[in-house]
């Protein structure tokens, strides 16, 4: 193979990385370089935030260490199959790179993921020793993200929460059956049993109240997944039974959705097309739902036609207008995770009804203050100079509530 210079590599393994999504610099501890110790930071002055709609953190240099692969997953443009060009960084390229990048202010840390070479365990090793070289070499105190290779040797990944802020092993899709097809050289229970692993580094390295010594930190910023979306036909209430499942399991901080994207020589048994952009969104949004919002799953499914949710409106007005009859609610009186469903009430203007109300009677027009747009609030609510009368229930509710988003493009 012809000897490529690092920019043309830094072309090819940054466009490979685009395709993993589970990457967020949000959930770590702080830490800085103040006094001239160190280089780097995970907050701070200087560093620029720059988040994608759905809550993508585009801050990080995201590298793959190589896009050489010996697996072959079907929907993977990487896969040993692929009629790709190939590349791959030495750890200190990586380490170069990094530190380089982070001095010009382009980033606030590392997303470091790679396709499997040799082995697994070799893999994971040349991931760690990058990390290490940045944390024990060069005193980097910014953000790290490792992508697990779940088959290594658990040794390996114990090293890697030592040093990284966020560790991810991606579930990839939504149904085990699919898998085992697509990606035969993969097994959902040894991706389970590293993502367990990770739990339980994560849980032991908390300090207890007696404790005199705190225990090393292990990847302070928890762990994340990805699930494909659009590739193996699982319906959205399915996907989200699996996200409730992983949450609930592994402890996870995100589980991040990425609509499928056809590639070049793609295997007959994938998708001809791409799912619209809109429904990857729409899984974000219950997502948040459900982290945030007091939401199951199953609720969110209720009414779903074919189990997949409504494009024209988002999950919580769609969960609403299935249930009017728990509406209208009193502003004034309703507990907080009653408020918390209502639609156009975010969790911080429910946070502000609650303390306000404490104080006052509210009105419509105190409502319109607490929240972006009481429009969208005024079928679902009562306050003391307000109710909706028959407009909860009005046959054109949904037309009158639904707004026309704006279309959302293609990121790459």
């Amino acid at each position: 193979m012809a000897r490529l210079d690092l920019r043309k590599k830094l072309s090819i393994l940054a466009d490979a990385a685009k395709y993993d999504a589970s990457c967020s610099s949000s959930g770590t501890s702080k830490r800085d370089s103040v006094g001239g110790r160190g280089i780097g930071s995970t907050e701070g002055m200087g560093i620029c935030h720059a988040y994608t709609p759905d809550g993508r953190c585009i801050s990080l240099l995201k590298i793959l260490l190589t896009n050489f692969c010996i697996y072959d997953c079907a929907y993977c443009i990487n896969r040993a199959s692929s009629n790709v060009e190939r590349a791959r960084f030495s750890v200190d390229e990586v380490v170069d790179l990094t530190l380089n990048f982070y001095r010009r202010n382009y980033i606030e840390g590392l997303f470091l993921s790679s396709g499997v070479i040799r082995n697994s365990d070799y893999t994971m090793e040349q991931l760690v020793l990058a990390a290490k070289t940045l944390r024990e070499v060069h005193d980097f105190r910014g953000y790290i993200h490792l992508k697990l290779i779940p088959e290594a040797d658990p040794k390996l990944v114990e090293m890697a929460g030592l040093y990284a802020d966020r560790l991810s092993a991606n579930i990839e899709l939504p149904r085990d059956e699919a898998l085992a097809r697509l990606a035969p050289q993969k097994d959902v229970a040894v991706i389970k049993k590293a993502m367990g692993q990770v739990r339980l580094g994560v849980e032991a390295a908390k300090p207890g109240k007696r404790d005199k010594i705190k225990p090393p930190k292990f990847a302070p910023g928890g762990q994340s997944t990805q699930l494909i979306v659009g590739a193996d036909g699982a319906p959205d209430t399915e996907i989200l039974d699996r996200s409730a499942s992983l949450y609930g399991g592994y402890g996870l901080r995100r589980v991040y959705y990425s609509a499928f994207s056809p590639i070049p020589d793609a295997s007959s048994v994938l998708p001809l097309s791409k799912p619209p952009l809109m429904r990857e969104h729409r899984l974000y949004q219950a997502d948040w739902l459900m982290r945030f919002y007091g939401f199951s799953a199953p609720e969110i499914g209720e009414g779903t036609a074919g189990g997949m949710l409504d494009l024209a409106v988002d999950p919580k007005l769609a969960w609403a207008l299935n249930r009017r009859e728990q509406f209208p609610v009193d502003v004034n009186r309703a507990p907080r995770e009653m408020l918390l469903r209502v639609p156009g009430l975010g969790v911080k203007a429910v946070d502000r009804i609650v303390s306000v109300r404490r104080y006052r009677t509210l009105r419509l027009e105190d409502v319109g203050r607490l929240t972006r747009s009481v429009d969208k609030v005024r079928p679902w609510i009562t306050a003391l100079d307000w109710t909706p009368g028959g407009l909860t229930d009005a046959a054109d509710l949904k037309a009158r509530v639904a707004t026309r988003a704006p279309k959302q493009l293609s990121l790459f």
